[in-house]
């Protein structure tokens, strides 16, 4: 069809005295055909893949369309046509010609680029719907063939603009390679970063991590060729280095969300002064409790014995083996916690006693709860320590707190 074209236009007689007159006259022809073959090839090609694809893949053709690749594609046939007829519309003036025609190259790598950005575009989305990016920074790989895609096409438009070959300008960037390395540093870190970061699967899109530093704590949406886009749980957006990932420390919490239990630990402090040996009558009333009777009962027939063997006078408080309120707490606290069904019975769990300070005595406790949901979290834990602090006083047990102004009116009253 453009042999025919060219055929047409190369028998056109002036008709005019005036060569810019028949020169203008035959671009005018060449643009109104370049317009019609746009027209036709949009709505054949167009139409076809159109056709095509939404028989086949239809979900790619609606990426394709959101992001134009069709639209990007086709307006490369029209520039064609004018970088074929520029020389017999413009042979009067053949540097005008060679200027349209190459222009017209320039124009047609320009867009042949746009049109592989939209398709890498495309396969993000479809790596995205897939889920491919959780375990591959497809992100950064993208932005990387785009870069490389970018520097080619400008090299060889600036080699077709100025007539040299595109080796004279690759043959400058040793060079410039310290210029390059300093304007890319960013973009080399960050690629090296990536690598590295899907290489040990360290971070993936919908991780929660936690970085102090750059004030990030929240779900990974992103992990792009420099950035990492973290959304905080205030909903507010952190864009982190990709190179910080490596060179400082992050806590990940994907193991604890894979474990499928987060952790609880905390402290119920004891007001030391409240810490005594159980008496008799001590003893009937914690009987009640149905979780520790079994264990009261063995405790005081083990202690008796031991006693008996000793020989010791246990109207002394220092002779002998005792049970104290605070150890029997400590067995109730591991008995509830191992009967609750919130609490993640394959993993750690200890109630242990810290050091005393002057802040009393700690009493830690140390499991997992099996929701591991925030807001569940958080009503579980306060659950549990709701029942501990009102649990206290069967033990004969006060928490410890700092006096309080109150305390000191009390103290005057």
């Amino acid at each position: 069809m453009t042999d025919y074209i060219n055929q047409l236009l190369a028998q056109y007689q002036p008709i005019t005295q005036y060569p810019w007159l028949d020169t203008l006259m035959l671009a005018g022809i060449m643009l109104v055909i370049s317009l019609i073959i746009d027209k036709i090839n949009r709505r054949i090609l167009i139409n076809l893949l159109r056709k095509f694809l939404g028989k086949t893949a239809p979900k790619m053709l609606v990426l394709l369309r959101n992001h134009r690749a069709l639209d990007k594609i086709s307006a490369i046939v029209p520039l064609v046509v004018i970088s074929m007829l520029s020389p017999i519309a413009f042979a009067n003036y053949p540097a005008i010609g060679e200027l349209v025609n190459t222009l017209c190259k320039v124009a047609i790598m320009i867009k042949m680029a746009t049109f592989v950005f939209a398709l890498l575009d495309v396969m993000l989305d479809m790596g995205r719907a897939r889920g491919i990016n959780k375990n591959l920074p497809i992100k950064s790989i993208n932005q990387l063939i785009k870069l490389f895609i970018f520097l080619v096409v400008t090299v060889l438009s600036i080699s077709a603009l100025l007539g040299k070959s595109p080796i004279y300008f690759l043959s400058g960037l040793g060079a410039m390679t310290a210029v390059i390395l300093l304007i890319f540093k960013d973009t080399i870190l960050g690629f090296v970063a990536g690598v590295q970061l899907a290489a040990n699967n360290m971070v993936t899109r919908g991780d929660w991590i936690s970085m102090p530093k750059y004030g990030a704590d929240g779900e990974v949406l992103e992990v792009a060729l420099t950035t990492v886009q973290v959304q905080n749980w205030d909903k507010t957006i952190t864009m982190i280095p990709a190179y910080a990932l490596i060179s400082d420390s992050f806590k990940n919490w994907r193991g604890m969300e894979q474990a499928g239990g987060r952790r609880i630990k905390r402290s119920v402090r004891l007001d030391v002064n409240s810490i005594r040996f159980l008496d008799q009558p001590l003893i009937d009333q914690l009987c009640k409790i149905d979780s520790i009777n079994d264990y009261l009962e063995s405790k005081q027939q083990e202690l008796s014995e031991q006693n008996k063997l000793l020989d010791v006078d246990l109207n002394i408080t220092a002779n002998g083996r005792k049970l104290t309120n605070v150890g029997t707490f400590r067995t109730y606290l591991e008995f509830y916690l191992k009967n609750h069904h919130n609490v993640h019975q394959n993993m750690t769990l200890i109630v242990r006693q810290l050091p005393a300070d002057e802040h009393g005595l700690p009493i830690e406790l140390y499991f997992f709860c099996n929701d591991i949901r925030w807001g569940n979290y958080e009503a579980i834990q306060a659950d549990i320590f709701d029942h501990i602090y009102a649990v206290l006083p069967e033990f004969k047990l006060r928490p410890f707190q700092s006096p309080t102004g109150g305390d000191f009116n009390k103290m005057v009253d």
